[in-house]
């Protein structure tokens, strides 16, 4: 039996917690995602548009200076026309931390996102590409549904990263079941393999988004979440921004080069995301993204 005074006490605790609850509305959520689709299809971020203008500027190919060239002006007309800088404006690819502190009101997260990007695609006219079923073919009309990855943490903010992605370069990534023996030396091997059997068929300049340990899955996931990292920041942890730097020395050494025509800029970044694992493996995870590597990201 619960006394008054305990009664009093459990019903303080509900009204203090009710008070610390922030609510964001899902029309809130759909309206900016909305927005976040239509800007991640025609511009790029400040960081790869850096690596895009430093690779035009300092290929040690004619010709790959050239591409990396029209590659600048083909990003000019993107904004100044508002087309879509690729033709593939890609799977909407979501990454949502959700603060505890949280409520959403009015209608599930899932749906609110869902009814962003079906306003983005179809009022930004971006192209359609997602199907129901992944056999029987059939277009679902507004590139929904989004492909969305939570994660609960503390505080009162909702975080959305949109990854669109196109799968020309999605068709190219690669997951391997590496044993611990492998080690580092294993891991160097996977990720310059990925790239060579990628060639030019990943619309390179590339970034690489490389997920180390976890599971099978949690590896494919932690290369896909490496992709939205500002790729002119190394890793916090020391020998892994190591890693970074020295992949990329060596993929841009291999001369597949822009458009995989010759070239020294094969790729624009290495970003790598590690997780603990078990003793018994070492899963290793390459997500390659084309150049674009388009990303938006809003806290509401």
């Amino acid at each position: 039996m619960i006394t008054m005074p305990a009664m009093r006490r459990t019903m303080s605790s509900k009204r203090v917690l009710g008070a610390a609850m922030r609510e964001i509305d899902v029309e809130e959520i759909s309206s900016n995602i909305r927005d976040m689709c239509i800007e991640a299809a025609h511009f790029l971020t400040d960081d790869v548009k850096a690596a895009l203008d430093n690779g035009a500027a300092s290929d040690a190919s004619p010709l790959g200076r050239q591409i990396l060239t029209q590659l600048q002006e083909n990003l000019k007309i993107a904004g100044e026309e508002m087309i879509p800088i690729c033709q593939d404006t890609g799977m909407a690819v979501f990454f949502v931390k959700i603060g505890q502190e949280v409520h959403i009101k009015g209608g599930l997260l899932t749906d609110a996102i869902n009814e962003g990007v079906r306003r983005g695609y179809t009022e930004g006219f971006l192209r359609k590409s997602v199907v129901a079923d992944p056999l029987k073919r059939v277009n679902t009309g507004d590139n929904t549904p989004a492909v969305i990855h939570y994660d609960i943490v503390p505080g009162d903010k909702l975080e959305i990263i949109l990854a669109p992605k196109g799968f020309g370069s999605e068709n190219m990534s690669k997951i391997y079941m590496l044993k611990p023996a492998d080690g580092i030396e294993g891991v160097k091997e996977a990720v310059l393999s990925a790239v060579k059997d990628a060639g030019p068929n990943a619309c390179p300049p590339m970034v690489l988004g490389v997920g180390i340990g976890g599971t099978f899955e949690k590896a494919a996931l932690l290369a896909k979440e490496a992709l939205t990292r500002d790729i002119s920041k190394p890793s916090e942890i020391p020998y892994i921004a190591e890693l970074e730097k020295e992949l990329l020395e060596r993929i841009n050494r291999l001369g597949i080069g822009p458009g995989g025509l010759g070239g020294s800029t094969t790729a624009f970044a290495v970003n790598i995301n590690t997780y603990a694992t078990h003793i018994a493996g070492l899963p290793v995870a390459v997500n390659i993204c084309c150049h674009v590597n388009r990303h938006s990201r809003r806290v509401l």
